[in-house]
């Protein structure tokens, strides 16, 4: 698939992902078209005065849940990628039904929008979170991941899904939580013991591309991501401070599941990705499960400063 010649719609486009995805489509290829869809008008006015004021570019104020914006938004457009969500658990957790509307009914109604539209393709953002759920936003991406992969049967509009870990410098990330912390000399933490995966926004964005590319509809595609305890973290960024532990929060898991024993049957090992195509058979070996915490790539604490350098 050649991007500079598709239109793109871009879901949550104002969000940290989401403008990632914007930069590159503008900076590496030449689209037709990029329609920058949020519910922010203040960000969408800061987009337009950080130089993402383009003739190619349209902003589209509108919410997931407006499924009659989100066919207007959809007209033209050959690609979606979605990324508007509700992403923070403890948020999720205190409002489940708010989580229902924009994860799961918002997804249907892009999905719903793009078949409408005649859109191509879909690749939505989903969540380490979304495997066997704990928390109100997992179990909402889950539902999310479910309505889209089933939208393959309702014409030509093709529909995956890309799993992502915790994305380090994103807004609201436990990254900032620290970083602001820090100044007090004091940083908190659930469990010593807890791990999560780690990307970047970069390196979420390039593989929402990526698959975007290379789907044929119907995959979740989940990224060989590195793990790294929150006590290493919280030590790397702020070597000096005193440690709290509050103990798991409500919605909160010890460690985090990208590929779940259930799933694997159905996986295929590819090129820095396992690839879910239920229901042929993968090529993975039984029992096996992709975890934080019995992951054999590991990130450093030099790694991790280099990264967030980068952000």
């Amino acid at each position: 698939m050649n991007w500079n010649s598709k239109t793109v719609l871009v879901t949550g486009g104002t969000g940290s992902i989401g403008r990632t995805l914007v930069e590159i489509l503008l900076r590496e290829h030449a689209p037709r078209g990029v329609v920058v869809f949020s519910r922010d008008e203040l960000k969408q006015l800061e987009m337009r005065r950080h130089g993402f004021d383009r003739p190619r570019l349209r902003y589209v104020l509108g919410d997931v849940r407006d499924r009659d914006r989100l066919r207007h938004a959809a007209q033209g457009v050959d690609v979606v990628l979605h990324v508007a969500a509700l992403k923070q658990v403890q948020a999720c957790e205190d409002n489940p039904i708010e989580a229902v509307k924009t994860n799961v009914l918002g997804a249907h109604n892009v999905a719903e929008a793009a078949r409408d539209s005649g859109v191509e393709r879909v690749v939505a953002l989903s969540t380490d979170k979304a495997v066997n759920p704990v928390s109100a936003y997992g179990a909402t991406k889950l539902a999310a991941e479910k309505l889209l992969l089933e939208a393959n049967r309702w014409g030509r509009t093709r529909f995956a899904c890309v799993r992502c870990g915790n994305v380090l410098g994103s807004r609201g990330s436990v990254v900032e939580a620290f970083l602001e912390e820090r100044g007090t000399g004091r940083l908190t933490v659930s469990d010593p013991r807890m791990t999560r995966f780690w990307t970047t926004r970069e390196a979420a964005a390039r593989l929402m591309l990526r698959c975007a590319q290379d789907m044929q509809g119907g995959e979740v595609f989940v990224p060989r991501l590195p793990s790294m305890k929150l006590l290493d973290l919280a030590r790397a960024l702020a070597p000096d401070c005193q440690i709290d532990v509050t103990g798991i929060h409500p919605g909160e898991k010890l460690h985090e599941v990208l590929l779940a024993e259930d799933e694997a049957r159905y996986a295929t090992e590819e090129a820095e990705v396992y690839v879910i195509r239920p229901p042929e058979p993968g090529n993975l070996p039984d029992g096996f499960r992709l975890a934080s915490d019995t992951n054999t790539r590991w990130l450093q604490a030099d790694e991790l400063r280099h990264l967030l350098a980068a952000e």
